[in-house]
């Protein structure tokens, strides 16, 4: 108990660092995001709009650095993350909630398939090796050497264009309205195909790789040999000993995985135009929206924290060593 209580104390302090930082990042940019919204609207504001805008986006001059700090704090913890300059006067919140089921949707499940996947073959093939299955190590070895974007591209060179049943871009077909009914949730699950293969193939590459290393170096401990002796069949053994020991590596790379869903795999996004937190904020960079920025660091670095608070729970639960008092 006292180890989860040391973990939980350690990332609500990291979680507090990474607000602070955040708070700080915009204010340290050079320009005046208010003026360059000023000179967006082509000037036409009055002097008590431009006020307003100042106190509206917390960057107001009369009060102080401290006080804007912790008005700030105070604003998190209602969930209020300021205005949006790219979608003004939409909230960020509400922005971040738009795209936020699309990257979750697509990244999400493709990050679980990936991580299912990979681990499972990793595992046959690093049990096996010196096997037929080795050949598949020099396949991944290439994939996973290939940047998401690159594969993206070049599926919608293959794959996408007129006639084909994979489109280019988009999440959706254009004049559908987003409901639960058979037409868009089918138009949904085409338009994600390519883009959830990209990224599929790729990552899945890296977890085979990392599992079938562990596997073969976890295959010579002795626990393994001793459960041979004991007469366990062959599929026990690699499952309940080589294959249990050998995932706690990978347990930290799916929390990871899973902590960065939130951001998007953004240049996967861009090349597929999918209308995820990615391409919002690569939008977001090119327009100077410092609110929206903020928003969605704040988002992927919160999920990262979490993640891995969850991974230590989960080495607590599958590494007895872990588990030590004092």
């Amino acid at each position: 108990m006292s180890q989860v209580l040391k973990r939980i104390a350690f990332y609500a302090f990291t979680a507090w660092a990474a607000l602070t930082i955040n708070f700080f990042i915009p204010r340290l940019i050079p320009g005046d995001p208010v003026q360059a919204l000023i000179t967006k609207s082509r000037g036409q504001m009055t002097t008590e709009a431009v006020e307003s805008l100042y106190i509206l986006f917390g960057l107001d001059k009369e009060s102080s650095l401290v006080e804007q700090y912790f008005r700030y704090l105070g604003q998190i913890a209602t969930g209020d993350l300021g205005m949006s300059f790219t979608f003004f006067p939409t909230p960020v919140s509400e922005v971040i909630s738009g795209g936020l089921p699309w990257t979750v949707g697509l990244v999400g499940v493709t990050t679980v398939l990936g991580f299912l996947l990979g681990t499972a073959l990793g595992t046959v093939v690093g049990w096996r090796r010196g096997s037929l299955a080795d050949l598949l190590i020099p396949v991944t070895t290439f994939l996973s050497s290939i940047p998401y974007f690159w594969l993206g591209l070049l599926a919608i060179a293959l794959l996408a264009g007129p006639g084909s049943f994979f489109p280019a871009s988009g999440a959706y077909e254009i004049g559908l309205v987003p409901n639960p009914d058979l037409e868009f949730v089918g138009s949904v699950l085409r338009h994600g195909l390519l883009p959830a293969l990209t990224i599929l193939v790729s990552s899945m590459s890296g977890w085979i790789l990392s599992m079938r290393n562990m596997m073969v170096t976890v295959s010579s401990e002795d626990y393994v040999t001793v459960a041979h002796a004991k007469g366990l069949t062959d599929r026990r053994v690699m499952v309940g000993y080589a294959a249990r020991n050998a995932l706690l590596p990978n347990v930290s790379g799916f929390a990871l995985s899973l902590g960065f869903i939130v951001g998007g795999t953004l240049l996967v996004e861009i090349v597929f135009s999918y209308p995820g937190l990615g391409l919002l904020l690569f939008q977001a960079v090119g327009a100077k929206d410092y609110p929206l920025m903020q928003g969605i660091f704040l988002m992927i670095t919160l999920s990262v924290l979490a993640a891995n608070f969850l991974a230590d729970l989960a080495y607590l639960a599958l590494d007895p060593r872990t588990r030590r008092e004092g």
